[in-house]
Order: structure tokens, then C-alpha cells, then sequence
């Protein structure tokens, strides 16, 4: 029996289980009990047999908690600081925030997530391993708008809205017709133009709506056709194992015609709405991502050059379609992609500076799941080759200064768009020299994803805000000065020089 403690008045069998002075001294402070003076060697022995089954005092003045295998591996904090996430266990539950709490606009944002986060683990199922964690991704806006659709009966109109909609991957889509818009209002247009209201020169808002909603059908079908095609590997990657297709909300049949109809209706709209040469550029858009890039990318990491070249068409469009309506000839691709008076460069100008970008963004966030694209089986230089990888991301990140230096001398922009656009500029390059240092490692992947997002709207809207000539016509019009010279006049002069 250890040693009686006289005077503490603690209650029979708090010492049973207790051999040592320290144990005893975190019992008494648990307690809140006065700690004795005792030697240590009136404690370190116990004269009887020590029992291995602690009483239930024992247990309240020393409960003891063991923690579970994987404990701090498994924490979300930590896997956030860490860029990773750690695939769920089968005993492990879905790491879901507590929105009591929040703000509300905090805690919405938090039921979204949360809602991603369960939809992940119900599509994952048994499938979800107890590996070392890897690397994964938030879900897409496919894959969230999966999540939502499954919430609904599966007979409701919403269901297969928002089913629909997450074939079209609408992010992604809204980027495209972005893309296409910003070249249709910085296109040069000639006096000749002016509206009687404004007198400002002006495109036509029918070319611009027809435009706009013909390149978002083609978006959305070529899309959908990338889903069709892969739902296979889509199913073995974090990000887009949730979407339609892999969680079966659509069939393979709803999907097809889905896609074959925006696709035709999309082409009629261009050809219609705006001119022969912009439809051409909207059906090859979906030819060469869907019957060209989704299927490279099991066979080879030209896939991403081919992919590129997709988001270079678009900028293509927008120029192509504000060039046709000045046409003075026949108005035939020769003179909307090729003119030979040069105009046609800034529409190039801006389908480079769309393929280049392709590269800084795309580089950095494959390398991140680089272990999934490889389960996958997809072939990215992500895994195949990391060092060539960070210095392809690198050497099309140095193009875009003189790009903006050409959009300058072409006079789409006025000169001060290369100073305006140089610190965004530089900041993206200084990212991809530490991508191309580290090779992904040590937060550089994360800081170049990041440079690249910003990147191209900040370029986007310094563009739009120095058009050329666009602020020398807002001064005239705020002081009423003249024209320096009619445009108008030149070119009936040109028309009746041409007749003679």
C-alpha cells in the first residue's frame, strides 16, 4: 500500500494506481489539493502488487485520452498549411466546418464547401484508400454544381439544370467568352462608324450579343464532349470525381445531345449572327479540344501545346467578328485574319498572348497533382518531366512584355499600356524564375498559380481602360474641341479616288 498522505482528505483509491512522487503530484494539482513536501523515494515502489485496472476515482483524477493512429497527420490545419489534403479513411469522417458560428455571408460560403466536401466523400466511397496523403484540389464549378444537382429528386427540373450546366464547366466557359470580348471592343474602329447619339465610334451590340452567346455554345459543347470522353479518369482525380458523368445524374445519351446541339447551335449563331470566318474558328475550337487535346493527353505532353492553342482561338473570334463589320472588300478570312495592311495583327497579338498565358497557369497547377494525373494515366510534364516543366512555364511567362509592346506599336493601345502593364508583367516572370529554381517546391507552384490568375485580368483591364484614342475622344467631348480630322471625309475621298 503507498505510504498514507495524512490531512488531505481525498477520497479512498485515488493512489491505487499510483507508483510514483510525479504522478501523485499531477493527481494532487488535478485536484486542486496541497502538494506535500515528500521525498521521492517514499514513492518510487510500490509494497504490493500494483493494480492494472484503475478505479473509477483514479480514471476522474487522471483521465487519460489516447489519441488515434494518424492523429496529426490527419489535421485539416495542417494539411492546408501544407497545400495538401489527406484522402478519408474508411473510419475517418468528412473534415466539415462548424457554420454556427460564422457570419452569415462566412457561413454560406462554409455550407458550400461543406456540401463539396460530403458530395466528395459520398462519390469516393469505399474506393478511399489509408496512404500517405497526396496532393488534390478544391472541386471545379463542374463538380459543385454536381453536388448541388444531387440534392434534388432526381425527376426535378433543377436536377437536370444544374446537371446541364456542370457539363459546360461554366467557369471555364466564362473565361472563354471573356477572352473573345476584350479584342471585339479594343478593336481600332474607324470614324466612319460614330453613332449620331454618341458620335463615338461604335461596333454593333447584335454582333457583339450574337458573339457572345455563340461562343459560349461552343464552349459548353466542346466541354461536354471532354466529359464524355474521359469519365473514367475523371473519376480518379479529386477535382472532377464529383461531376456529372462519374456520379451518373446524367446518362451517356442526354449528355451527347446535349452536347451536339449547343455545338450546332453555337456554329449557327457565329455564321448567322456575326460572319462565316468567326463560325469556322468556333467549330474548329471543338474539333481541336475535344477531338484532338482530350484524347492526347493519354499519349503524349504535347497534349498541353494542343490545349493552348484553344485558349488562343477565342481572342481570334472577338477580332475577327469587330473586323468583318469594317470589311471594305469581300469580308472573307484573307482580310479578317490577314489583311494586308497590317490590322489584323492585334488580333494575333492577342490570340499569342492567350496561348502563352496557357503555360504559367497551367504549369504550376498540374504540378500540384502530379500523382493523380499520373494514376490517371494522364500524361503531363508535371510528372514525366518536373525540370522541363518549370522551365517551359518560365520561358513563355518572358513573352508577354514585348506581346505588350506590340499591342502598343500596332495601335490597339496607347504606349503607356507597356509601362502600366510591366510591374504585373515582371511579377509573373519573378514567380516563374522561382517555379523554374525550386521546380515546384517550397511554395513555388503556389506563387505562380496565383501570379497567373491575377495576371491575365489585370492585363485584360489596363488594355481596356488605354485604348488608343479612347481618352483623346473623351477630352474633345468634355471641351467641345474639334476633331483634328474627319475620318469620314478621308474616306468618301478614298471611295470617289477609287471610282476614277
Amino acid at each position: 500500500m503507498p505510504p498514507p498522505i495524512p490531512g488531505l482528505g481525498l477520497r479512498s483509491g485515488v493512489f491505487d494506481n499510483i507508483v510514483c512522487w510525479q504522478c501523485t503530484k499531477r493527481a494532487l494539482l488535478k485536484a486542486k489539493r496541497p502538494v506535500p513536501n515528500y521525498p521521492a523515494r517514499f514513492f518510487t515502489k510500490s509494497t504490493q502488487p500494483r493494480n492494472t485496472t484503475p478505479t473509477a476515482a483514479a480514471a476522474a483524477v487522471l483521465p487519460h485520452q489516447k489519441l488515434r493512429a494518424g492523429y496529426f497527420v490527419s489535421n485539416s490545419l495542417l494539411a492546408r498549411f501544407n497545400g495538401t489534403n489527406v484522402a478519408p479513411t474508411a473510419t475517418t469522417a468528412p473534415d466539415v466546418t462548424d457554420t454556427s458560428t460564422l457570419l452569415p455571408h462566412r457561413r454560406r460560403q462554409a455550407e458550400r464547401r461543406n456540401a463539396a466536401v460530403l458530395a466528395g466523400a459520398g462519390a469516393s466511397g469505399s474506393s478511399a484508400s489509408s496512404d500517405a496523403p497526396t496532393a488534390t484540389m478544391a472541386p471545379d464549378a463542374s463538380s459543385q454544381l454536381a453536388a448541388a444537382a444531387a440534392q434534388h429528386p432526381a425527376d426535378s427540373f433543377r436536377r437536370k439544370l444544374s446537371s446541364l450546366l456542370s457539363l459546360s464547366k461554366p467557369r471555364l466557359t466564362v473565361l472563354v467568352v471573356l477572352s473573345a470580348m476584350v479584342p471585339y471592343a479594343l478593336y481600332p474602329v474607324p470614324a466612319f462608324l460614330s453613332t449620331a447619339a454618341t458620335a463615338t465610334p461604335s461596333l454593333s451590340p447584335l454582333t457583339l450579343l450574337f458573339l457572345t452567346t455563340g461562343t459560349t455554345l461552343c464552349s459548353a459543347a466542346a466541354n461536354a464532349l471532354n466529359m464524355l470522353y474521359e469519365p473514367d479518369t475523371d473519376a480518379k482525380m479529386s477535382r472532377t470525381r464529383t461531376r456529372p458523368l462519374v456520379r451518373r445524374l446524367l446518362t451517356t445519351k442526354a449528355a451527347a445531345l446535349f452536347a451536339i446541339g449547343c455545338g450546332v447551335a453555337g456554329t449557327l449563331a457565329l455564321y448567322w449572327g456575326v460572319n462565316p470566318t468567326v463560325a469556322f474558328l468556333g467549330a474548329s475550337n471543338i474539333v481541336i479540344y475535344a477531338g484532338m487535346y482530350t484524347p492526347l493527353k493519354r499519349l503524349s505532353v504535347l497534349n498541353t501545346w494542343v490545349g493552348a492553342i484553344v485558349g488562343g482561338i477565342p481572342p481570334l473570334m472577338g477580332w475577327a467578328a469587330a473586323a468583318g463589320e469594317t470589311a471594305t472588300a469581300d469580308g472573307t478570312w484573307r482580310e479578317l485574319l490577314f489583311a494586308s495592311d497590317g490590322s489584323s495583327l492585334g488580333g494575333w497579338l492577342f490570340a499569342s498572348l492567350l496561348f502563352a498565358w496557357q503555360f504559367p497557369h497551367f504549369m504550376p497547377l498540374s504540378w500540384g497533382i502530379r500523382e493523380e494525373y499520373k494514376a490517371a494515366g494522364l500524361r503531363m510534364l508535371a510528372w514525366t518531366n518536373p525540370a522541363r516543366n518549370s522551365r517551359v512555364a518560365l520561358r513563355y511567362s518572358l513573352v508577354f512584355i514585348p506581346i505588350c509592346l506590340g499591342l502598343c506599336a500596332a495601335g490597339v493601345t496607347e504606349w503607356s499600356f507597356a509601362v502600366t502593364s510591366a510591374p504585373v508583367n515582371l511579377w509573373l516572370i519573378a514567380e516563374a524564375v522561382k517555379f523554374w529554381k525550386y521546380e515546384g517546391h517550397k511554395g513555388s507552384a503556389k506563387g505562380l498559380f496565383w501570379a497567373s490568375v491575377w495576371h491575365l485580368p489585370v492585363v485584360m483591364v489596363l488594355a481596356l481602360a488605354q485604348k488608343k484614342g479612347m481618352w483623346s475622344r473623351v477630352w474633345r467631348s468634355v471641351v467641345g474641341e474639334p476633331e483634328e480630322e474627319d475620318e469620314l471625309d478621308e474616306f468618301y475621298d478614298d471611295e470617289e479616288d477609287s471610282t476614277a
